[in-house]
């Protein structure tokens, strides 16, 4: 079958693209900006011409100190799919290796560094994926970006593979290992973020309304957060969970940082402030009241007159209409009376030249 044969190509590794790096663990993954921007334009393009449900490219970075991993750039690569066999799959090896060759000719600090896909979960086909990726980097990351995320939080997810050994005898094999991630970014990426978050923001929107929007998307992720604590004890008191100390300390200190609502001092200066702002509310309600019927009154008032002067004007109208008609009348009189003039005249002059002359 030739689609089993598309990840059973032979793979020739240009040397200037091996590039040595530390054999540790990753500790953290950093995303730039500019990473996410290039992923969700590659999902968006190939998403209005054909029917991918994700797509795949190379992440270009660095390691620093302590096992992070930078990842400061991104391209994409030419990926293919069996949906009903998802051991087979395509991968432009060739494509790759020549971008990774450019990109190395812009910037030789950036080197490949792992992968990514817009899952939005793990597949199964990609610890095979991941294996190929590992021929241009040792110990590859793979982030899975959300192109299109359903609740608030990260849109990525970073994970490295392990060896899993098993207790039974059987060869070991590979599995992904979750590694944390976050959103970082330099200086003049802040700018050009800060730049594009103004021009998408909405002209029309308050100040106010933004700031309520921003609150609200706030506490949402706030009680996201505490049903995933809630939903982590729950499991460990039952047992499905081994207990992280690490974890416990920190929820420890989250708890001890909250304030003791049973002091009856902050209980007084809460209801206190509480009132202050439920009367600053009430005032504006009032005065809203008030313009509104204002306004009502004014209206009323602007129609009335408006009304007035619309019958003033149809009014006006007909009077000179009348006017014009009595005019009309008493030119038709004036000619009629001066053609009966003129008719007598005539008659007269007539009957002056039709008598006999006297004898003499």
């Amino acid at each position: 079958d030739e689609r089993s044969n598309w990840n059973r190509s032979p793979l020739t590794v240009q040397e200037p693209l091996k590039r040595t790096m530390p054999l540790k663990v990753p500790s953290r993954v950093v995303v730039h900006p500019i990473v996410l921007l290039s992923v969700v334009d590659h999902f968006n393009r190939l998403s209005k011409i054909g029917n991918q449900r994700r797509v795949v490219g190379i992440l270009l970075g660095s390691w620093r100190k302590g096992g992070v991993v930078d990842i400061a750039t991104s391209f994409a690569v030419p990926f293919d799919e069996d949906d009903r066999d998802q051991s087979v799959w395509f991968l432009d090896h060739n494509y790759l290796e020549n971008m990774a060759a450019m990109f190395r000719k812009v910037n030789a600090r950036e080197y490949v560094v792992g992968w990514y896909h817009t899952g939005p979960k793990l597949h199964p086909n990609d610890i095979a994926i991941h294996e190929r990726i590992s021929k241009y980097c040792q110990n590859p990351v793979l982030v899975i970006v959300d192109a299109k995320p359903r609740s608030l939080g990260l849109p990525t997810d970073g994970y490295y593979s392990v060896e899993e050994v098993h207790d039974d005898g059987t060869p070991t094999t590979k599995t992904f290992e979750h590694v944390p991630s976050e959103i970082g970014a330099e200086e003049a990426e802040e700018v050009g973020v800060e730049h594009l978050l103004r021009d998408i923001t909405d002209k029309t929107v308050g100040t106010l309304s933004q700031r309520i929007t921003a609150q609200l998307h706030a506490l949402h992720g706030l009680q996201t957060h505490l049903e995933g604590i809630r939903d982590y004890l729950g499991k460990v008191a039952a047992g499905k969970l081994p207990i992280n100390h690490t974890i416990l300390y920190q929820l420890q200190d989250i708890l001890n940082l909250l304030p003791n609502l049973n002091l009856e001092d902050f209980t007084k200066a809460f209801a206190v402030k509480m009132n202050d702002q439920l009367l600053v509310v009430y005032l504006a309600s009032l005065i809203r009241a008030v313009i509104a019927l204002h306004n009502l009154i004014g209206n009323k008032v602007t129609n009335r007159e408006a009304e007035a002067k619309e019958r003033e004007g149809e009014k006006a109208k007909k009077d000179g209409e009348k006017a014009k008609k009595e005019g009309k009348k008493e030119g038709e009189g004036k000619d009629r009376k001066k053609e009966d003039g003129g008719s007598k005249k005539d008659s007269g002059s007539t009957k002056d030249t039709a008598k006999p002359k006297p004898a003499k």
